[in-house]
């Protein structure tokens, strides 16, 4: 007989049986918002080697929106169009500083640029030509900031390490206010977009200011503590509300409201260094509002999109280095992101939106609050895939099951009208607060006197325990005292006939007395006051 080896004993096995292989549960992908989706849709280039830190990012107000880049000595013009074929060469570079460049500002034409160092200099270039036009020079430390009013093309904003902010006339090159007022370096500023005369500043004193140029002597309007030397300051759209950076946190103030903070967005592990307003959608002829944002970048690595008007974070990235500075296009088109190691991270939305006619789409998707579901039918194949773990959307309606209420025990024998029951199950658990309402409802069905009558030996010692201790106390004598007299009168009997009830009838009169005493007492103290009263009444 032929010996069977154990390789020919297993394949023959699994030839008769076929096992079938394990299967890997599938990944679960978490689906992303509306919002994330949009967020996500900036395909992202990286500009290289630009030598240091990308300490100011600033975008042009003007179609086609250029973007101008400030490190080391250098500014540098990038034009948003030629991301998208992948060319990363600027258009241009200014270098005609001596010192490190610090800020940028486009003014609201998008013609001019100001750019300041921290030789202390602010020049303002042609954006065209990249000739210098002015030449500004009175701050006695470095600039760390400078400014251009939304609505004015005239005047110029700056502040630096000397703690002074200056008001400038750019035309006649000369210096209209000293705004005297922080006592620590002034880092960053920015303009009212609904008034040409206001504007705020941030310092590493932690205090934000508000100033207006119309007011005398140069003083602030209004003032808030951060908590935390200032990074970065930014009026939102409305005029009314003010973001400031410091710390690892992004407060919210509330202007009109004298100064009030209205939420304190602490999301960052590390310093955050740069905010700006991004908005969610584009410009259309149909004319749909777009959502604002504050974008915010850190020490840590992180870019983080905080919806204030639900208070809330919607998107969170993470770059390979530390962060500087954020800009955001006026068209929504472009987002632009300096780091300390030299590079830009510049995101360009891919495609166009479609605006669809009757939907009332701002992002090329239906609204972000509520985003459009099909509702889950029976007749779906989904309907039949989820499981018993599946967790409930952001946009699906929650129908929640009403907790069952717990009735106490007297609660179960009132419904079953068990009444001598109840009473002597509430006697037994010592709440005076259910005793007395027990009893009222009781009153209310006018059967506690029977239940009285109905109350052997031992119960009764228990109601008279409790009237006993609780008679006298002004908020249930009211009720307890009359029935204290109906006890004695109807169950005269049965306690004359049991020491252990006579000795909780003498206990009770002894506490009753008690308190006649001090009632007594009360009312002589009261004869003694009030004519005191009286007199100190007529003076």
């Amino acid at each position: 007989m032929a010996e069977i080896r154990p390789e020919q004993q297993t394949t023959s096995f699994s030839k008769t049986f076929l096992i079938k292989p394990k299967l890997k549960p599938k990944r679960r992908i978490q689906s992303q918002s509306p919002e994330s989706k949009y967020w996500s849709s900036f395909k992202s280039t990286q500009i290289p080697n630009l030598v240091s830190s990308v300490f100011s990012l600033s975008f042009s107000p003007s179609s086609p929106h250029l973007f101008a880049a400030a490190y080391s000595a250098s500014l540098s013009l990038f034009s948003p169009l030629s991301l998208s074929d992948g060319d990363v060469s600027p258009s241009s570079t200014i270098s005609s500083f001596s010192d490190v460049v610090s800020s940028l500002s486009f003014r609201h034409d998008g013609l001019l640029l100001a750019a300041s160092d921290l030789s202390g200099l602010i020049q303002v270039f042609d954006v065209k030509t990249r000739t210098p036009l002015r030449r500004l020079r009175s701050h006695t430390r470095p600039v760390r900031f400078v400014k251009y009013p939304v609505l004015d093309k005239l005047h110029l904003l700056s502040g630096g390490d000397d703690a002074v902010v200056k008001f400038w006339d750019v035309a006649g090159e000369t210096l209209v206010l000293d705004l005297m007022g922080h006592k620590d370096y002034v880092r960053c500023g920015d303009c009212s977009p609904i008034s040409a005369d206001m504007f705020i500043t941030g310092s590493y004193d932690h205090t934000v200011k508000v100033w207006d140029v119309r007011v005398e002597n140069s003083r602030s309007v209004l003032e808030v503590n951060h908590g935390k030397p200032v990074e970065d300051v930014i009026y939102l759209p409305s005029g009314g509300l003010i973001a400031t950076a410091g710390g690892n946190s992004v407060k919210i103030w509330d202007l009109i409201g004298g100064g009030r903070m209205v939420y304190s967005m602490e999301s960052h592990n590390k310093t955050v260094t740069s905010i700006c307003v991004g908005r969610v959608g584009t410009e259309n002829g149909g004319g749909e509002a777009m959502e604002d944002r504050i974008l915010s970048v850190g020490l840590d690595g992180y870019m983080k999109v905080f919806d204030y008007g639900n208070m809330k974070i919607t998107h969170s990235m993470r770059f390979p280095a530390p962060l500087m500075s954020v800009s955001f296009s006026p068209d929504c088109r472009t987002r632009v992101i300096g780091t300390a190691n030299g590079i830009i991270f510049a995101g360009r939305r891919k495609g166009k939106e479609n605006v669809e006619s009757g939907g009332g789409s701002v992002l090329g998707f239906r609204s972000i609050a509520e985003p459009e579901r099909r509702v889950l039918r029976p007749t779906y194949f989904r309907y039949f895939h989820r499981g018993q773990s599946e967790k409930p959307a952001e946009g699906d309606y929650l129908v929640m099951r009403s907790k069952k209420v717990k009735l106490a025990e007297h609660d179960k024998l009132l419904k079953k009208f068990r009444h001598k029951d109840a009473l002597v199950s509430v006697l037994g658990r010592k709440n005076p607060e259910n005793v007395v309402a027990v009893m009222e409802e009781l009153v209310t069905r006018k059967k506690l006197l029977k239940c009285v009558s109905n109350l052997d030996a031992d119960e009764l010692g228990l109601l008279l325990m409790f009237l006993n201790k609780h008679a006298t106390v002004p908020r249930y004598s009211s009720l307890l005292m009359g029935l204290t007299q109906k006890v004695i009168e109807m169950r005269a009997e049965d306690i004359r006939s049991s020491d252990a009830l006579k000795g909780h009838i003498r206990n009770l009169k002894r506490s009753i007395e008690e308190e006649i005493r001090i009632q007594h007492s009360l009312q002589e103290i009261q004869g003694i006051i009030s004519p005191l009263l009286r007199i100190a009444g007529r003076r």
